[in-house]
Formats: C-alpha cells, structure tokens, sequence
C-alpha cells in the first residue's frame, strides 16, 4: 500500500517537471525576511501590541509579493485576545471602620472574581493540603472557613526540611483553589518577612481566568490589624507554620468588608492568511503555518526565561525563522507554471505564545470543512540546524505512508531526519490534529537563545533553512497535487501534565482546549484511543463541567481536580455533549 502511495507521488511529481522555472529559494531572501521581522521596528511581535500589528502588515505584504493572494478579504483575520488585567475602580477594604487604600495597602489578583464579601477571617497557614503519598500536610485541619475569608501565607517554607515538594503546589492560585474548595467565600493572601521581605504587592497584568472567589494580596500591616485580638503576627504565625507538625489555623474575630474589582484588557490581533486557489480541485487544501507572535518586551509574567529582564525578544529562530521560510516557499511554489491542483493556504498565526490562539481561531472560523484540507504542515523554530544537519519531523503518524514520503522527498546526505508521529505537541498543528487532519511539524529543535532576548538573527543557521525549504517545496507540491488523499489515523497526543500531574501520575489522556474557547467549562480537544477518558466514554468535543462531584470552569480548575486524585482511583465526571448533561466513570 506504502510503495503504491509513493509511486502515485512520483509519478504526479513527473508530470509537473519541467512546466516553469522555479523560484530558488536563498539564503539572502531569508536572511532578509528574518532581520526584518526580528528587528527592532516591531519590539518583540508581543500579541496584541503595535509591533504586532506592523508585523502582520509586513508578512502580508511580503506574501502579496511572493504571488499569493488574500484568503479572506484583507488577508488578515482579526480576534480579540485578553492581554492584560488591571485594578478596577471599585476595590475597597474596611477593617473596623478604618479604610484602607487600593494599591497602597492591598491589592487584587489577576484571577479574582469582582465580587465583594463581608465576613469574619480564618488564619489558614499557608494553605496547603494532602497531595500524593508524600505530601500530608493539611493546613484547614480543625478550621471551618465555609462563608468566610481565608488568611493564607503566600508561597511555603523553602528552608524547612520537611516542605521539600511543596513548591510545586505553592502557587497563589492553587492556595486560593484549596481554600474556595474548603468553603472559603473570600481569600486574602499576605507575603511573610521570609518569603518576601519587601512585602511587595503583586499589580495585577497579566490576564487569568477568574477563581470563582475575590482574592485580595494584602500587607503584613493590614494582616496584623486582622490578627488584632489573637495576641500574634504574621511574623510569629510564619515561624511557627514553618513547621508543618504544628498546628498555625486559628479563628479571629474580625470582619473584613472588602471588594476586589479587576478589569481585563482586551486587545486585537491577526492572523495572516493567504492562499494561492487549485487550478482543478480547489475545493481542497493543503495549509502551511508558522506563528509571527512571540514575547514583545518579556518582563514579569511573560513566558521569558529571564523574566526579570525587560528587554525586546527578538524571536528570531521563534518564530521568523518560520514565517521566512513559509514566504520563499511562497515564492517557489507560485513560479510553478502549471500551478497545483488543490488550493494552498498559507497562515501565519498569532497568540501562538499565549496557548495556540491564533491557530484555534483560525480552525474554528476558516470557513472551511476541515474533511477538504489533505495536510497541514507547520513550521516552528527552523533556523537553528546544527553540525549533522537534524531535522525533526513530528505527526508522521497521523496519516498512513506520510513518514516514508517525507523520507522520499528528503535528501539524505544534505538533512538528517528523525521522526516523531504524534499528533500533539507544542506548536500551531496542535488545532488541526484536534479537527482530524493529517499535519506534519517541523523543527530544528530548541537552544540556550530560545525565550530569551539573544534570539537574534545572526545566530540562524540560513544555508540550513535553505535545505528545509527544498524539502518542503516539493513535498507541499506532491500533498496539492497527488490524485490520492492522506486517510488521517489517531497518533498521540502527547498530554501535557502540570508538576503535580506527573508526579503523581494521573491523567485523563485528553487534549484540553487550552484556548478557553469554552467558558463553565473545559472542552476535550481530543481523546486518546485506550486511555482513562476514552474507556470511560468521553469523545472528543465533551465538556467537562466537573469531576468528582466538583465544578469545572477552565483549565486551572481541571489541574486542580486531578491533582487530588489517584492512580487506580474511579471518579465520576460530567460532560455537556451536545447540550445535554452527560455522567461517565472513569478509571484512572
């Protein structure tokens, strides 16, 4: 079947030979496309900032130049992105008739709920519970905070022998989630002398899904007036929770009256979509895609790896080196004079850097069957080939003989290939697998520079580049003209897990919608063939709403919920499936 598949290639290979001179595909032009788009003028291409936009402005003229011509009307297809959160107007804090000043002495967080709440507190620790087989603590022990505001130290006490593994699941957010999961109607969270001595408060940025609770960040101050009447400190009451043996929850008898108000800022963004139209079947498709997104300034909150430096993150090799590529192949494919049966689509995407935006609106809004679209190929981070010239090929098992046509069309003196063939993973063509289409993703794999401000152009290796794309012509010619069409099959996907998830060894074996394109709700993109979710009846396209009998809202709450389970352990969970609620046992 596989050397039939081949044979069918070369032979429609053949009879495009010859039909026109091809545009080559150089060094120069690439070098030129990927110090235009990693310079400068467009400050890091962070998602939803000017230097986005211009950057999308430029891809798309550079692809007019190349020969394709706009998919949609413009060429652009915009969408809304939540970028930012910042303070609202109408946050306040009243303890005992004295007010207290929003950003002076207290704070919300990012993924507080805009609610307020008149309670008594409830000392909490540092907000901790059970997790694993090694992990005991439970810092509500004892304390009933159901209605009321739990007071909970921030981070864990990294000095203390016996907190080794609390880090990850210190996080705010997963305080907060243990406290609201204890009844807490309300969170206020208070930094110790040894965890920041500063006593910092953390200005609300970037943008969070909502905890269901307010969630306020308060000083030490503000916390010791709370403390008012138990005769302790916050610096006392630090020491002694160091200690996970001694029990630190106490009940105070003051009211906190306070409400948390936190705006989210929403901005718009594009992707870049092109297409060159079949000449004979252009009812179908085959897309290539690279992202233009990356960090813009980085900083606190961004996915930098040096987070506390606030510089321009270039993103050369991630991802211009992507976008190049795609516009030479532009290029050469477009000087092909009999042109190609199937219609090419070419998408450069944005809010790739923010959990594959771009890409997930696109698939849901194409205004296509994805059933038309033979291949989806993606290009991400292909500049940085090394001595022995690897190239990693991902998806090669997503549709039957696609790993030895890539072998076919590969030059094997000049790249060496090795091969993955999930479906899933950490880039664009994650989308398309979720709607059933075969994807190929190609990648020169990662580097010190990467998610750093070093990723510059001159570190990119061109000549390999050069070699990538040869390869990539003739085999996006071979996917728009072969008379036969790729049969997708399921291959993976590689589940990402949270620290807690793999430690513990829990999954579902689902694809979430990282995107949060469903709100009360956590959709399964995808559901892998004889794992947990699949034997126990989920499909793809389910709504987890909650498990265990506990509410699902978003992927955090999700996280949440599986860390507390068990390998072996059988959980009821709920679905929405076409609109209908639907109860399933699952067996981890």
């Amino acid at each position: 079947m596989r050397i039939v598949f081949i044979l069918c290639a070369v032979i429609v290979m053949t009879g495009c030979a010859g039909t026109g001179k091809k545009a080559s595909i150089t060094a120069e032009e690439l070098t030129r496309i990927t110090v235009k788009l990693a310079s400068d003028r467009f400050f890091g291409r962070g998602t939803g900032t000017g230097g986005d936009s211009l950057a999308a402005l430029f891809t798309r003229k550079e692809f007019e130049k190349a020969g394709a011509d706009p998919f949609i009307e413009s060429g652009l297809q915009p969408f809304r992105v939540n970028v930012a959160v910042e303070p609202g107007k109408n946050n306040s804090l009243t303890i005992d008739g004295r007010e207290y000043i929003a950003g002076t002495d207290f704070m919300p967080l990012a993924l507080s709920a805009n609610s307020s709440l008149s309670a008594q507190v409830v000392f909490c620790g540092y907000g901790l519970l059970p997790s694993g087989d090694t992990l005991h603590r439970d810092d509500f022990a004892g304390l009933h905070v159901a209605g009321k505001w739990a007071l909970v130290l921030r981070g864990y006490p990294e000095s203390h022998p016996a907190s080794a593994g609390y880090g990850s699941i210190s996080s705010d957010r997963i305080k907060v989630l243990n406290a609201r999961e204890k009844g807490a109607a309300g969170v206020l969270l208070v930094s110790g002398e040894k965890w920041d001595v500063a006593d910092n408060l953390d200005k609300p940025s970037r943008s969070e899904s909502r905890a269901g609770v307010p969630v306020l960040q308060i000083r030490r101050s503000v916390a010791d007036s709370i403390l008012k009447g138990t005769e302790a400190t916050i610096k006392e009451l630090e020491e002694k929770a160091a200690d996970s043996k001694s029990a630190t929850g106490l009940i105070t008898q003051t009211t906190v009256d306070a409400e948390a108000d936190v705006d989210k800022r929403e901005a718009i963004t594009s992707n870049v979509v092109m297409m060159m139209e079949g000449n004979s079947n252009p009812g179908e498709y085959v897309i290539i895609g690279a992202h233009y997104d990356h960090l813009g300034m980085g900083g606190p909150g961004s996915s930098s790896r040096v987070p506390d430096t606030v510089a321009i993150h270039y993103g050369a090799d991630d991802n211009a080196s992507g976008v190049a590529l795609m516009i030479e192949l532009a290029e050469r494919l477009a000087a092909e004079k009999a042109g190609h049966a199937r219609s090419i689509i070419f998408v450069a995407f944005s809010g790739e850097e923010m959990g594959l935006l771009g890409s997930k609106h696109f698939i849901e809004n194409m205004g296509i069957d994805p059933s038309t679209v033979n291949l989806m190929i993606n290009l991400d981070m292909v500049g940085r080939m090394k001595d022995g010239n690897g190239l990693q090929v991902g998806g090669v098992g997503t549709a039957e003989g696609l790993r030895d046509t890539v072998t076919y069309y590969t030059d094997t003196t000049a790249i060496r290939l090795s091969f993955t063939p999930e479906g899933y993973g950490p880039s664009d063509h994650s989308s398309f697998y979720g709607k059933n289409i075969p994807v190929l993703y190609l990648t020169t794999g990662a580097h010190l520079d990467y998610h750093t401000p070093s990723d510059t152009p001159d570190k990119l290796n061109y000549t390999g580049m050069v070699k990538i794309g040869d390869l990539l012509a003739n085999l996006i010619s071979w996917a728009a003209n072969s008379s036969s069409r790729l049969a997708f099959t399921e291959a993976g996907p590689k589940e990402p897990t949270s620290p807690m998830g793999r430690r513990r060894g829990v999954t579902f074996g689902i694809m979430p919608d990282f995107a949060g394109n469903v709100t009360n709700g956590l959709r399964a993109d995808f559901v892998t063939p004889g794992k947990p979710a699949a034997l126990g009846g989920m499909v793809k396209g389910d709504i987890i709403v909650a498990i265990d009998s506990k509410p699902v809202s978003n992927i955090e709450d999700y996280m949440f919920r599986l860390s507390h389970l068990k390998p072996g352990q059988r959980v009821p969970v709920e679905v929405l499936r076409n609109g209908a609620r639907k109860l399933l046992i699952i067996q981890l």
